[in-house]
Parts: structure tokens; C-alpha cells; sequence
């Protein structure tokens, strides 16, 4: 006989429709995809920008990178404060205007300091708006598919991070960077029109959630620490391919190093529903392992590429692995968390990978700096050769543990 929900939360969840593909959850991943396509088209030829126009060092040059990442984080942590007293459509709003006109803006400061200025800017406007939007899409996804409903949403920020970059490239070579900086502009303003047509979003919630007598409000769940920091090293790898690809085609005289992410989107698309099923039966070392296996082999055949075919095999792989890795890693975050903490975990999740790129973007620059472009990738071969270390060891000291447990569980159970 099933048990009555506890709270009035809970009731309103298991009454909500178990429909997923409203309009309103499909307008949202749709503003999901426009924001992250808005940054991702930026991101990478950015440092290409940079370098031709003010002619600063690698270090420097990743600042771009790093700096907006860093404005966001902290962005996130403000927001979550303000959401308690400020009305979350003002603030996604704000988000939004603040990522629009800094974009429109990029090609406008003559100085790096002022282009400096406006990443910080855009990272202010982007950390708002990528915490507000999932805030919202968690309240219209239903509660007994909030998995699925998170992993399709997310698969937004999967495609916007692949087409992204593809298509800025081919902007910057055809067009130059002004026209680019317009079309991300144009990219975050259309949200607000969309967001406006969404009549059925639902109301901001204010009420505290209701409790039992005596029961404590949960503290910062530990769990949450670990997936983290195995994102934050994945996302040390994207923050390096982002910042210095171009860069690095321009090194070894490879055109159209664009198609990388062409070719990365086809294996994303693939892997990432069949690691979603993986993950549900298998847990997620089935995932993890082949998968940062196949970013490794992925790194190390990009830093010796000189040849498109040779371009064409480390994206395959790099989308294969890092597809796999990424929703998994936060459906593991979701799964150790109350339904109550799943703004905290999502938050923890967008956190780790902006800081992972920034760290990324600043550590591999320095190495650039006093070697070769192909060298950051070796490097960062290595950060997930680390991953795959640090994950392993985890998992046998675990089973250990569960192992060494065993006996004493079995002393306490009744016959």
C-alpha cells in the first residue's frame, strides 16, 4: 500500500502531470541551449581575437578564459543568496541583459584590460542566468522523472558546447570577430522573448519546505565533493581545447580545425542516451572508466595531429569519452541528493566545470607559454590519467570498506 507523501511539497509533486514534453520544458531547454550557444560560440575563437589584435602572451591570453569562468562562480553563490529576496524572473532577467550587451560589446575596448572588463561582465550575467534556468526547469519537470527530464535538459548544454565553437570558428575565419560578438548577442536576447511567450512556468515558491518536529534542516551533503572534483578535472581538459585549439591548428598549419567540434557532436549525440542506460543498470564506474580512457587516447592523438583523418579520430574519441563523463557525473550528484538539494548539487556542478575551465585555461596557458600548443594536450592527457587514478583508487578503497563491514552487519542481524 503506498505510503502518504510527508510533506505538502511532496503532495503537489505526485499530483503534478507526469507529462515532460511540455511547452514550457521544451521553451526552457530550448533558452538553455541559446545561452550556453551564446558562450560556447565566444569561447573558443576568443583567444584567437585576442592574440591577433593586442598581441599578448599565452597567459594573458587565457585570462579571457579564466576570468569570465571566475566571475560566475562567484556570480552563483551571490544569486543563490539573492533568490531569497529578490523576485528569480528579475534576476534571470538582469542575467540575461548583463551576458547580451557585454557580448554586443566584445569588439568595442581598444585596451585587453577593457576586454578584461567585459568577460567579467558577461560571467556576471551567464552565472545568473545558468543558475535561475535549471531553478526553474526542476519545478516543471515531473517528479518521477526528474532524471530523464535533467538529462534532456542538459543534452541543451551538450550540443551548444559542440555546434558552439564550430560555428564561431567559421564566423571569425569568414566574417571577423565583430559580426560573431552580434550573433552571440542576438543568441542571448532571443531568450527573453521566449521566456516572455511561456505563460506556464511555474510560480516562484516561497514558502520553506515543512519539517517534523525536531527533524534538522539538512546539512551540505560530502557526497557531493567527490563527483565534483572528477568534473572539475574533466573540465580541465575542455578549458585547455577551448582556449588554445585554434591556436593550435594555426601551429602545425591545419585548416579548418572547426571541424573538430563537427565531429565531436556526432559521438555526443550517440553515446550520450546509451551512457544515460548504462549508468541507471550499471552504476557509474561502468561509464567513467572506458570513458576517461577514451579522453586520454583522445588528447594524445590531438597533440600529434598534422592531418585532418588524425583531427577527425581525437574528436570521435574526445566526444565519445567526454559525453559519457559529463551527464553522469551529474546524474551520480543528483542521485546522492534529496530532492530538496538538487539546486545545491546542480549549482555544484556548473561551479566545478566553470572553475575546471578556468584552472584549465590558465595552468595550460602557462605550460604554452614556454612550450608548444601540442604539449597542453599531453598535459592534459595526463589530468585524466590522474582522474582515472584518483576514481580507481576511491572505488577499491570503497569495496573494501563495504567488505570489511560486511561481517559486523551480519553479527547484528537477527537469525
Amino acid at each position: 500500500m503506498p505510503t502518504q507523501p510527508e510533506h505538502a511539497n511532496d503532495v503537489d509533486a505526485l499530483q503534478r502531470p507526469q507529462r515532460l514534453w511540455t511547452k514550457s520544458f521544451i521553451t526552457m531547454t530550448l533558452c538553455n541551449f541559446l545561452l550556453f550557444l551564446c558562450l560556447q560560440m565566444l569561447l573558443s575563437p576568443f583567444p584567437t581575437y585576442v592574440k591577433d589584435r593586442f598581441h599578448p602572451d599565452d597567459f594573458i591570453v587565457s585570462l579571457v578564459t579564466s576570468m569570465f569562468a571566475l566571475a560566475a562562480i562567484v556570480t552563483r553563490f551571490i544569486t543563490a543568496a539573492l533568490m531569497r529576496k529578490v523576485h528569480r524572473n528579475v534576476l534571470l532577467f538582469c542575467g540575461l541583459l548583463f551576458a547580451a550587451i557585454a557580448t554586443a560589446f566584445y569588439s568595442y575596448p581598444t585596451t585587453i584590460a577593457g576586454v578584461l572588463a567585459l568577460r567579467i561582465c558577461f560571467g556576471i550575467g551567464f552565472g545568473m542566468s545558468s543558475t535561475l534556468m535549471p531553478t526553474i526547469v526542476s519545478q516543471i519537470i515531473p517528479a518521477r522523472r526528474i532524471g530523464e527530464g535533467i538529462g534532456y535538459f542538459g543534452l541543451s548544454m551538450s550540443l551548444a558546447m559542440s555546434f558552439g565553437p564550430m560555428i564561431g570558428l567559421s564566423m571569425l575565419a569568414n566574417y571577423g570577430f565583430a559580426p560573431l560578438s552580434y550573433l552571440g548577442a542576438v543568441a542571448a536576447a532571443l531568450i527573453v522573448p521566449l521566456l516572455i511567450s511561456t505563460r506556464s512556468l511555474p510560480p516562484e515558491q516561497k514558502k520553506p519546505v515543512a519539517r517534523k518536529p525536531g527533524e534538522k534542516k539538512p546539512g551540505f551533503n560530502t557526497k557531493l565533493l567527490f563527483p565534483a572534483l572528477l568534473n572539475f578535472l574533466i573540465s580541465v581538459t575542455y578549458g585547455g581545447l577551448l582556449s588554445f585549439l585554434a591556436l593550435f591548428g594555426k601551429e602545425v598549419h591545419l585548416a579548418n580545425i572547426g571541424l573538430f567540434f563537427l565531429f565531436n557532436v556526432i559521438t555526443i549525440l550517440i553515446v550520450r542516451p546509451i551512457s544515460g542506460r548504462i549508468f541507471d543498470k550499471r552504476g557509474h564506474g561502468a561509464v567513467l572508466i572506458p570513458s576517461a580512457v577514451f579522453v586520454v587516447a583522445s588528447l594524445l592523438v590531438l597533440s600529434f595531429t598534422t592531418t585532418l583523418p588524425m583531427l577527425i579520430l581525437s574528436a570521435l574519441l574526445y566526444g565519445l569519452g567526454f559525453g559519457a563523463i559529463q551527464p553522469t557525473l551529474q546524474a551520480w550528484m543528483l542521485r546522492v541528493s534529496a530532492p530538496e538539494q538538487h539546486g545545491v548539487a546542480n549549482s555544484m556542478y556548473f561551479n566545478s566545470l566553470d572553475f575546471g575551465v578556468a584552472i584549465g585555461a590558465m595552468a595550460l596557458g602557462i605550460i604554452a607559454s614556454h612550450s608548444s600548443y601540442a604539449m597542453i594536450y599531453r598535459t592534459a592527457s595526463g589530468v585524466m590519467v590522474l582522474f582515472l587514478v584518483i576514481y580507481t583508487i576511491a572505488q577499491v578503497v570503497g569495496r573494501a570498506r563495504r567488505k570489511a563491514a560486511l561481517p559486523k552487519l551480519q553479527e547484528v542481524t537477527p537469525e
